[in-house]
Formats: C-alpha cells, sequence, structure tokens
C-alpha cells in the first residue's frame, strides 16, 4: 500500500503537496516529529510517542493543534487502514507556516504520515567514532526531536559509511559518548548494562526508558553514567535502542569483533514480550 497521511482534516495517500517555498518550515526547518512502530500487531508505547511530539513542539516553540491523546486516535485509525500483518512507520509531526527566522506559533500545522516500514534483521552492525559532535543545549534544540538536527547525524553516517561502517558513534560537546547517529548506544561489561547518562546533548529514547525499566525489573543491574569511548573499545557487548530497530546488536566497533551478548538478548527477549503484552 502507498503511504497514508491525515493533513488537513482527513486522510490522504502518496506524497502530497502540503508546504510552499513561501512556508517557514521550507527554509528554517521548523519541524518537530516523531516516529513509532506497529509491528507483529502491536504499538508498543504508542502513547509516550505522541506525548513526546507535543513536548518537542512546545520546546521548539510550536502550538499543538492537537493533544497527544487525538494525535493517538488518529494514529491508531492509521495503523487499522493497513492489514494487520504489515510492519508500519508511524511519524507525526508538527511544522510553522509564518514567521520570520523564528517560527509564529500560531501558524503551527499538523501532519501524521503512516506507511509501511519492515523491521530490519538484528544481523548486528558495525560502528565506528565519529568527527561530528552533539551541540549542547545552548547551542540547539536538543530538547526537542527536531527535524533540524538531523543533518548533523547524516554527516555522521556518510562518514562511517566512507569508512566501511554502518553507524557511528558520536560525542558530546566534552567528548563522552552520547549516542550512535541514529539510536541510544549501551554497552555490557560483567554482566551489567551501561548507557550514557541524558545530559542534554541527546534524547533520552522512548525505547530506551522502556529497556531500562525491563532490565531492571529483571534484575539487571543498568548504569546511567558517563561514558568514554575507549570504554565501549573495551566492552563485552555493545547494542542499540531505538525506535525503527527497537533492540539491535552490535557486532563490530573499529577493528574489533564482536558477538550478540546474554545482556542484549535478555533485553531485545524482555522488549518483545512487553511489546506483545506477556511482561
Amino acid at each position: 500500500m502507498e503511504p497514508i497521511h491525515f493533513v488537513n482534516g482527513g486522510w490522504t495517500n502518496g506524497n502530497p503537496a502540503i508546504i510552499g517555498p513561501m512556508d517557514h518550515v521550507m527554509w528554517m526547518a521548523s519541524t518537530v516529529f516523531d516516529g513509532a512502530r506497529y509491528f507483529e500487531g502491536v504499538a508498543p508505547d504508542l502513547d509516550q510517542h505522541c506525548e513526546r511530539l507535543v513536548n518537542s513542539a512546545l520546546a521548539f516553540g510550536l502550538k499543538p493543534v492537537l493533544t497527544a491523546g487525538e494525535i493517538l486516535e488518529l494514529a491508531q485509525d492509521g495503523i487499522s487502514r493497513f492489514p494487520k500483518e504489515t510492519a508500519l512507520y508511524i511519524r507525526p509531526m508538527f511544522f510553522a507556516e509564518k514567521g520570520f527566522v523564528s517560527p509564529d506559533p500560531e501558524s503551527t500545522r499538523f501532519c501524521l504520515s503512516v506507511y509501511e516500514a519492515p523491521l530490519p534483521e538484528p544481523k548486528g552492525m558495525a560502528v565506528t567514532l565519529s568527527s561530528f559532535r552533539r551541540p549542547a543545549p545552548n547551542m540547539a534544540p536538543t530538547r526537542a526531536k527536531a527535524s533540524c538536527l538531523y543533518p548533523a547525524s547524516g554527516m555522521a553516517l556518510r562518514e562511517a559509511a566512507e569508512k566501511g561502517f554502518d553507524n557511528a558513534v558520536v560525542l558530546d560537546g566534552i567528548g563522552n559518548v552520547a549516542e550512535l547517529a541514529t539510536a541510544n548506544v549501551w554497552m555490557a561489561k560483567d554482566g551489567e548494562a551501561h548507557t550514557p547518562i541524558p545530559n542534554g546533548t541527546f534524547l533520552n529514547g522512548v525505547t530506551r526508558r522502556r529497556v531500562i525499566s525491563l532490565l531492571e525489573e529483571a534484575g539487571v543491574t543498568v548504569r546511567e553514567r558517563t561514558i568514554t569511548y575507549p570504554e565501549l573499545l573495551e566492552a563485552d557487548e555493545l547494542f542499540t535502542t531505538g525506535n525503527y530497530g527497537k533492540v539491535m546488536p552490535i557486532t563490530r566497533i573499529d577493528g574489533r569483533d564482536l558477538q550478540p551478548g546474554p545482556v542484549y538478548a535478555k533485553a531485545r527477549e524482555l522488549y518483545w514480550a512487553y511489546a506483545h503484552g506477556d511482561a
């Protein structure tokens, strides 16, 4: 099926033209969005993704024109328009039409896109250190899931690809690990899970928070703390959490190969059980 979009009060499909060259979003990137997943008949934490979109809009200076509950209902309606077995990406957005440099919050518009997007297989990925850094909160709208933050991720991915890697470890402004270009990063050491503590330079992901709670409930020690890149190089395991792939293993960092380990396996098992209502 074609992608579907709720815009201007109704559903349409394809790739509708909803902005023009005079719209603020076109030249000032005044867009916030969120991403959720529907797969295997479930849409875990969809409500939290809708709530985060509203919070992102407020942090960016936009005016949400729908509540989180209204967005949730529309997302559920969109899901119902696809065959039940289809894996979907659910992407609601707020964006500004007017303003000069600063967006006019009164011009905020909404669009919800729902489209087929198979979950990636957990085959493992190779990562390397990026030369690009995450900005500090006083340098960019880091409290929002804002589109203007993502070109830097794209540059980090291109840099990694040119070196023969799939993804990039991105540091914060003072040289500690923040996340991957496209997901939150984890390491395991001596049976414990470690992940960078949120410091305002990267989003505290919905899937990240869920995995923390699931691991802790299962008796696995989780340490949110400052992590350096050399620690990743010496970890027993590396893996990621993020909406697009959920829980995925890292099987190479620079010149070192790793195997998916028991902490990663536990995290993925617990998340799938939670998503399907078995937790």
